[in-house]
Parts: structure tokens; C-alpha cells; sequence
């Protein structure tokens, strides 16, 4: 695992779809950390704009996703491939966001958020700031979180920065939570868990909720 620097070892953006080269450097690691930025949280209102890709080596990829714009074969054959686990934080919502604006049926899959709510008991802060902060000992800046992702062609420096961090750390902190969770003898169930994500991501698309409630 690389060493963190205030940058990443390489920075790569891509308009649609990653090229072949990034795409094979990505088929050859065990997992890759995953982000996705909206124009909201809405999936079918709010549109996809950019994915966010990071391997253990701290390489940055990310991709200006265009208006309409369906289908992206390259980073799909990457997230439908059983053999790289692909790590997210509130995979939830960036399954969905995947499937609803690029019908890519993301496998198999780790969620840090989840992870951390069944570790780290102790503590009722699970937001990604939070679980950095304490686990991988980086102190993320939020403030582009709320911002304009549509204009993809004109993203700002800091925009950009942000979309990266958003990935650099998540396989670190995912090494520390499956201890953690291991140690705790939560695993397995965690591991379950991750296994439901798919379904509950069809459900927020078709807006179910609280269906589980009596």
C-alpha cells in the first residue's frame, strides 16, 4: 500500500469512458475504491456527472460522464468483473447511480460506511470525513461536496481534488475495517450485508421505502 502524499502518485481524466491502457492497469489489481458525484440525490431527476477510481497504488482515474450519455463499456466491464472487489463509502447510493444512468450491475462489493456502523460501535460517526479521519489519519475537505458537478468540462481545481480524495483512502481504511470486524467476530455478517446492496439500490430506484417496517 502506497504511502499517502497531499497528491496522488497519478491524476488521469477521461471524457465517457477510460481509455485501454487505464483500463488494463485496473484489471490487474484485487480491488479498486469507488466514488460517483451527482447532480443530486435523486436517481432518474439527477444525472450523473463524474466516477472516481483509485488503486492501492494511489493512481486516480476519473471519468466526465456526459449529458444522456448511457453507457460506458470500458469502466463497466471493470465494475462487472467478480475478480476486483470494488470499495465504496454508502455504496448504496453510488450502485444506483451506476445502474439507473449507465445500466452497469456493479459486483462484488465492499461498503466502508457499512462496515463501519457494524465495527466501530463506539463511535456514532460513520460519515467518510469521520472514518478517514480516524482510521487512515487524513483530514478530508468537504467543502466542494455541495457544489455544481454538472459543469463537467470547466471542474475546478479544488472540485477535482475533492473528487479524488473522495477515493485515495478508501482502501486503506477498508484493510482497517476488515480487521476490525474480523477481530469483533462481525465478518461474516458484514459480509452479508454487502451482499444485499444491489437489492436495496433497485429499491431506491424504484422509490420503495421502509419496506422492511411492519
Amino acid at each position: 500500500m502506497a504511502e499517502f502524499s497531499p497528491t496522488p502518485k497519478s491524476f488521469s481524466i477521461f471524457d465517457q469512458d477510460l481509455d485501454k491502457n487505464i483500463t488494463n492497469h485496473f484489471s490487474n489489481t484485487s480491488a479498486i475504491a469507488i466514488d460517483t458525484e451527482a447532480m443530486g440525490l435523486v436517481h432518474g431527476r439527477d444525472r450523473l456527472c463524474l466516477v472516481q477510481l483509485c488503486d492501492s497504488d494511489d493512481n486516480v482515474a476519473c471519468i466526465r460522464i456526459g449529458i444522456n450519455q448511457a453507457s460506458a463499456p470500458k469502466l463497466q466491464g471493470l465494475m462487472e468483473n467478480p475478480n476486483i472487489e470494488k470499495v465504496f463509502h454508502f455504496a448504496r447510493f453510488d450502485v444506483a447511480a451506476l445502474a439507473s444512468n449507465l445500466g452497469i450491475e456493479v459486483k462484488p462489493i465492499f461498503c466502508t460506511k457499512i462496515a463501519s456502523k457494524i465495527g466501530r460501535t463506539y463511535s456514532p460517526r460513520h460519515g467518510l470525513k469521520e472514518v478517514i479521519m480516524e482510521l487512515v489519519g487524513v483530514d478530508l475537505n468537504k467543502q466542494a461536496q455541495s457544489s455544481d458537478w454538472g459543469k463537467v468540462e470547466e471542474l475546478s481545481e479544488s472540485q477535482l481534488a475533492y473528487a479524488a480524495n473522495d477515493v485515495r483512502y478508501l482502501l486503506k481504511a477498508k484493510q482497517k475495517l476488515e480487521v476490525m470486524l474480523q477481530r469483533e467476530g462481525r465478518w461474516q455478517l458484514a459480509q452479508r450485508c454487502f451482499t444485499c446492496i444491489p437489492v436495496i439500490a433497485e429499491l431506491d430506484r424504484m422509490r420503495f421505502s421502509q419496506i422492511f417496517e411492519h
